[in-house]
């Protein structure tokens, strides 16, 4: 029997949709209204690149354009609504989440311990009672706090992983520390017991049957293998088991999916999915500029079938290999992805400043689109504090 099928222009307004970008971007981007926003996202990548603004300002700027950073660091410094930990990397969490990130803390306390025993620095687990009764006694540190002439760097800085640091970060991984603040980026680490609520540890199966459960609610429809991804909580294995027996009781059903390039592809999704992506209205006209990490694009092969939209990082790559740009930011129109744009803040000169423009294949910048751009810009512009856009020469790239 032919399974349902979900083409490939309502697939993307579903994944929009449940990714809070298929409406107008409204909103205080504040106080309760951000919080749901990052409880619908599920997470917020946070990273410390800042060519322009770090990526989970403008993860949520993409979606609230009333947002402004010292928005989130409320959330998460004195609100403690938020809690900082790992899912396929660092995030911010809703602290209601907690619950089922104790058994990530103990499959962390595991594995960790054997790989890092060798990858990071010997002898870090000596360290951990000593940084722990550091904190006891004496508060909040940062690891730079533990450095020293025995920690290999006197700096302390981001790649310095001296024994301390490395217990800091392996007891943060396995819930006995938390991460209560950031002071320039850097963590600020606490007992557990003084950032995080008292809270029951779920039954292991309860922990699995929730990451499938809502997984596959915010992405609309999936494979296996990404929802086992999405929060990075649990196996694939474990995802290929859950997906078997929901499917059993009726809980999800077997789609296709159409890809960009006309192929159908095996998906999950709940009954009625495909319904209910088939009633979504258009997205608007407006340009919006995405970060390299927003969740939309977090899973790059997902984004190419969706989307047609061939995204990598470079920056790790040489700057004479590289096919654009350092950091650059991908463009979304509606419910597709037109284009990257390079650009940095240059605060000396209160300007964002915009270096090129990829558009991507048919899509071309007339008076219209580029109005657009000029606004999409001039509110990221906003965002960072800066009061002009400006454009080099040549900035349109074909």
């Amino acid at each position: 029997m032919a399974l349902p099928r979900l083409d490939n222009a309502s697939a993307r307004r579903l994944f929009l949709d449940r990714h809070a970008l298929l409406g107008a971007p409204g909103g205080p981007g504040k106080g309760d209204d951000l919080l749901s926003l990052i409880a619908r996202l599920g997470f917020v990548q946070i990273d410390s690149v800042c060519t322009v603004e770090r990526a989970h300002h403008m993860i949520l700027h993409a979606r609230r354009t009333a947002y402004r950073p010292r928005h989130l660091t409320r959330l998460i410094e004195r609100d403690r609504a938020l809690f900082e930990h790992w899912t396929h990397d660092a995030s911010v969490v809703p602290m209601a989440f907690l619950p089922h990130w104790r058994l990530r803390f103990a499959r962390d306390a595991q594995h960790l311990q054997r790989k890092w025993s060798t990858w990071r620095r010997p002898g870090y687990l000596a360290e951990c009672d000593t940084v722990t009764d550091r904190i006891r006694t004496t508060g909040p540190c940062r690891s730079d706090h533990f450095a020293g002439p025995d920690s290999g760097k006197t700096g302390g800085g981001w790649w310095d992983w001296h024994p301390s640091k490395t217990a800091l970060e392996y007891l943060w991984r396995c819930g006995k520390l938390a991460v209560s603040a950031r002071q320039g980026f850097r963590k600020v680490y606490d007992l557990a017991e003084n950032v995080y609520p008292d809270c029951a540890t779920p039954p292991e199966a309860d922990t699995i049957d929730w990451a499938c459960t809502q997984a596959i609610e915010r992405l609309g429809f999936a494979t296996s293998g990404e929802i086992a991804a999405f929060w990075a909580l649990i196996s694939p294995a474990e995802a290929r088991d859950w997906c078997a027996s929901a499917l059993a009781r009726g809980q999800i059903e077997d789609i296709e999916v159409q890809s960009a390039d006309g192929t159908w592809r095996h998906h999950f999704a709940r009954p009625g999915t495909i319904a209910q992506a088939r009633t979504l209205p258009a997205a608007p006209g407006m340009i919006r500029v995405l970060s390299p990490f927003d969740p939309a694009l977090r899973d790059r092969k997902r984004a190419l079938r969706l989307f047609g939209f061939d995204y990598r990082i470079e920056i790790f790559t040489p700057a004479a290999q590289r096919r654009y740009g350092y950091y650059v930011f991908p463009l979304l129109q509606g419910d597709r992805l037109i284009g990257r744009i390079d650009m940095t803040a240059e605060r000396q000169r209160d300007t964002l400043s915009v270096t090129a423009l990829w558009p991507e294949s048919g899509v071309s910048f007339g008076a219209t689109r580029t109005a657009r751009l000029s606004a999409a810009l001039m509110r990221t512009a906003r965002l960072t504090g800066l009061g002009h856009v400006g454009f080099a020469e040549q900035w349109l790239r074909h």
